[in-house]
């Protein structure tokens, strides 16, 4: 038990002889002096019983205190018994460190004797090996000594033999080879350039040809007419109008002449602009639905058609964009690239072509291992002059590059418009990429449409051309026009002039004739030696 226990019992105690007392005092006030004995024995046995507790807790609080003290000097003797022993376990093994230590010490000791033995044993080797060499060194010299005389006796005696003097023998010597080397040298350079030619040739062709097999593009041949279809014979009588009223007003807002003959249930729209063709079809074709045909209507439908052809354009320059995944392109620009759309070209769409040829130019890049987006960008926006050539006199690549150049394009775009069709020197890979895409595109069977009498004509035109010069012997027009081979007289035409007259041939072609694409000239000159054995 606790010293507060104790003292806690002690007031307890006091606390009940106090109450005690008061209660006697009080009974022996109000009650007769018999109770008041009996209140004070009272008292009497609590005092007493309060004292023999304060007794039994003061000792049992002794006792706790003893085995408090006892239980904390056994976990000390515990405590100090457990280090000593971790003590001693940590000194047997430093000692057990420090004796492993001084036997690595010895071992080592030991090698180093052994070493600096050997080092003594090699320090005298090679002090007898010097004085070796230095007798040999001496020996050399001596000799290289007389190797010199010898070699200025024998220059000497050549000297006087040939009659000219060492510098003289020298210069001859190095001239000769000097001359080889030049012969060997351009050997190689020839082997190289025609190693170089044939792989770049194969090379070429072999990316061309994987373009062509990787692109399948479909072409429709565009016409200057357009047909209309109509629900009924009497719609034609209401097209037509009052004294041809509807008709004039139509041919006036659209530009474009209305063919109505008797092809039942048809009527025909001529016309070389196929933006106008479009817009008349188009109007024709809401003023039939709506039943109302009158001058104000017919004005007021071409005015409406001609929007949604603009934003039709406008779309589809977006739409190519998208689909070749170029990106940046100004909005003007893709404007005029979707105006393509109603352009033809030797009645090729040119808006498709575009597509073919950025197709192709991406390809062929990729092979190439350059820039594929710049390339597609290049491609589609080479023919870009072909959109406002009509409005602007000059050639439709110049056109286009100005255009490019104006709305911020790069100048290696510019560039590559621009020398498409050798109106600038091609000058980069992507300009000479533009060119085989667009020779490709343009010159793929079935791409271009034309008539029976005017490629024949081509043809001859060709030969007759080529034949009109001197020292040609014959000429033949194949691949469709687009080469042209040349036999020449050996006698009459010599190397250097069958290069001069491919020239002349292709300069003469190019001022005389129209063709899509471009012609290639071969000239061709053979020496035959013919000999009989009898």
């Amino acid at each position: 038990m606790t010293n507060n226990s104790i003292m806690i019992a002690i007031i307890l105690a006091l606390i009940a002889g106090g109450v005690g007392y008061v209660i006697g005092s009080m009974l022996r006030k109000k009650s007769s002096e018999a109770l008041l004995a009996n209140a004070e024995d009272l008292a009497a046995k609590m005092i007493e019983d309060a004292k023999r507790q304060t007794e039994v807790m003061a000792m049992e609080a002794a006792i706790q205190a003893k085995d408090a003290v006892y239980q904390a000097k056994e976990e000390l003797e515990k405590q100090f018994e457990q280090e000593t022993r971790d003590k001693k376990r940590d000194l047997q093994a430093l000692e057990k460190r420090l004796q492993q230590k001084e036997e690595n010490l010895d071992k080592k000791t030991n090698l180093f004797d052994q070493r600096d033995t050997e080092f003594l044993k090699r320090e005298q080797s090679l002090a007898a090996r010097e004085q070796v060499l230095s007798t040999k060194e001496q020996a050399q010299v001596q000799k290289e000594e007389q190797i010199d005389q010898l070699v200025t006796e024998q220059r000497a005696r050549l000297e006087q033999i040939s009659g000219m003097t060492s510098a003289e023998a020298k210069k001859v010597l190095m001239d000769a080879m000097e001359d080889e080397a030049k012969l060997d040298a351009a050997k190689i350079i020839k082997a190289m350039e025609e190693e170089a030619r044939e792989t770049a040739d194969k090379k070429s062709k072999e990316i061309l040809a994987l373009a062509i097999q990787r692109y399948a593009g479909e072409y429709v041949a565009e016409r200057s007419v357009s047909v209309v279809t109509l629900p009924s014979d009497e719609m034609k009588g209401r097209i037509i109008g009052r004294e041809g009223r509807n008709i004039r007003a139509l041919e006036a807002a659209t530009g474009i002449d209305l063919i109505i003959d008797d092809t039942p249930e048809a009527v025909i729209l001529s016309g070389f602009n196929p933006v106008r063709r479009e817009v008349a079809k188009l109007s024709l074709q809401k003023l039939i639905a709506d039943g109302r045909i009158h001058p104000g209507r017919i004005e007021e439908v071409v005015a409406k058609s001609q929007e949604e052809i603009d934003q039709a354009m406008k779309e589809a320059g977006d739409q190519a964009a998208f689909d070749l995944g170029v990106h940046g392109i100004h909005p003007e620009i893709l404007k005029l690239i979707g105006r393509l759309k109603y352009r033809t070209s030797y009645s090729q769409n040119v808006y498709q072509h575009s597509l073919e040829v950025a197709f192709l130019c991406g390809i062929m890049a990729a092979e190439l291992g350059i820039n594929v987006k710049q390339a597609k960008r290049a491609g589609l926006l080479h023919d870009l002059g072909k959109a406002v050539d009509h409005e602007i006199e000059g050639s439709h690549a110049v056109i286009g590059a100005d255009i490019a150049k104006k709305y911020g394009e790069s100048p290696k775009i510019v560039h590559a418009i621009m020398a498409h069709h050798e109106d600038e020197k091609p000058a980069s890979v992507l300009a000479v990429l533009v060119q085989a895409a667009d020779a490709l595109s343009g010159a793929r069977p079935g791409a271009r449409r034309e008539m029976m009498e005017t490629y024949v004509k081509r043809l001859d035109d060709l030969e007759r051309i080529a034949t009109s010069f001197d020292g040609v012997v014959n000429s033949f027009a194949i691949q469709a026009g687009r080469e042209i081979r040349v036999m020449v007289s050996s006698d009459l035409v010599s190397d250097d002039r069958a290069l001069l007259l491919a020239k002349d041939i292709a300069k003469k072609i190019e001022n005389e004739m129209t063709y899509p694409g471009q012609i290639k000239v071969n000239v061709i000159r053979e020496t035959r030696a013919t000999e009989y054995a009898r």
